[in-house]
């Protein structure tokens, strides 16, 4: 039952949830980024760092033209109404 429950979503989004390769690629660019730094000074300096490459992630994921997952399309799987987001500066 766990192993096909991406099967509730919407069909466009199935072939991007059965997939690990965008958690996958995120988790090398923070382990890229980490070790560029080596050591760091404290655990804030770690949190801030990677907080930073998520909210990038996050922006990227957004506003990219064919976009991970669209709000428009996450409403018939949503108990709360739908949201728009502006369209992004060109």
């Amino acid at each position: 039952e766990d192993v096909l429950a991406f099967m509730d979503f919407p069909r466009e989004h199935r072939a991007k949830l059965h997939s690990t390769n965008p958690i996958e690629r995120l988790n090398g660019e923070i382990k890229r980024r980490t070790d560029v730094v080596g050591i760091f000074p404290n655990q804030a300096a770690v949190v801030r760092l990677v907080g930073a490459l998520l909210l990038e992630q996050s922006d990227e994921w957004a506003t990219q033209r064919s976009r991970y997952m669209t709000l428009e399309t996450m409403t018939a799987v949503s108990d709360t109404p739908a949201v728009s987001l502006p369209v992004a500066a060109v």
